[in-house]
């Protein structure tokens, strides 16, 4: 086990992530922005677009923190949301339909205004669960892999029925490991952000710190791999790690995303190799916080 729990609001601000509940309007880019500006950051990002009327978890992550974003955007997301069914059904039809169409791996093709390219795509939805009807209004929730539209699910459970089907609202309540209603971290408002920017200001760090998630949450998604600390100002130079550098011998498949450390140091992420004495090659590389 790691311990990144004790780190500093220097260390936070240029390694961490915050888990913002986006209200409806903003883009996810507004969010990010405004976060960055109000903390006077150099960069921020975000983990998976919302569109501007959706609300939710919306993770941002601070300054180096940035170059994990590939690693977390893939991970499952959660919604709640409400349909419109344009001709009113039976709520066991639409159940009996989800059940045998939109469960498990679906075909889609994004909508018309999205900013990826609109080939058909597999995707897997693991729940889609109806809640609850109220006249043609429909509860429901859905949690599915990343990079799926739920508007056009929508859309689609309409087409398919014959009866027609939007979305009226929705709100994400987890993407990956990062939860609205988690237990230490959970999302905040931007009122609340900016109240504890306002006291950060005044020279208390407290409120702030305890938004911050560490960057190295990461480490719940990819294996911890442990290097011998003579190696490490090597490695900090972007050199690939040899098996001999391995405080212990590992085995791993080739191909698959680590996340190295010297004693509780997190030193990067690796891609692991197996070729030939070298172990794994750097992705990126996580130089010391001056």
């Amino acid at each position: 086990m790691v311990n990144f729990q004790n780190k500093d609001i220097k260390e936070l601000l240029e390694f961490g992530i915050i888990n913002i509940d986006k209200s409806s309007g903003p883009t996810s880019f507004n969010i990010s922005d405004f976060v960055r500006k109000k903390l006077n950051l150099r960069k921020t990002s975000h983990f998976g677009t919302l569109d501007p009327k959706v609300t939710g978890v919306l993770p941002i992550a601070l300054n180096r923190a940035c170059k994990l974003t590939g690693y977390f955007l893939g991970e499952d997301k959660e919604y709640i949301g409400v349909m419109r069914i344009h001709e009113d059904i039976s709520l066991d039809k639409i159940k009996k339909t989800i059940k045998e169409k939109f469960l498990g791996k679906i075909k889609q093709t994004p909508p018309v205004r999205s900013r990826v390219k609109r080939q058909e795509r597999i995707r897997e939805i693991k729940k889609f669960n109806i809640l609850e009807k109220n006249g043609k209004n429909i509860l429901f929730h859905v949690e599915c892999e990343g990079g799926t539209y739920i508007r056009k699910i929508c859309s689609d459970l309409g087409d398919y029925m014959k009866i027609g089907t939007h979305m009226l609202e929705l709100r994400r309540i987890r993407a990956g490991i990062i939860r609205e209603h988690d237990k230490k971290y959970p999302s905040i408002n931007l009122y609340e952000f900016l109240q504890a920017v306002d006291e950060y200001k005044k020279g208390n760090e407290e409120l702030l710190k305890r938004m911050i998630i560490p960057a190295e949450i990461i480490t719940q998604l990819h294996p911890i791999i442990k290097v011998k600390e003579r190696e490490v100002k090597r490695l900090l130079t972007g050199k690939p790690i040899f098996k001999e550098d391995l405080t212990r011998k590992e085995k791993m498949e080739t191909g698959k995303i680590i996340c190295v450390f010297s004693e509780e140091r997190f030193i990067g992420m690796y891609k692991v190799t197996n070729n030939g004495d070298i172990f794994a090659k750097s992705e990126f590389v996580m130089q010391p916080i001056k």
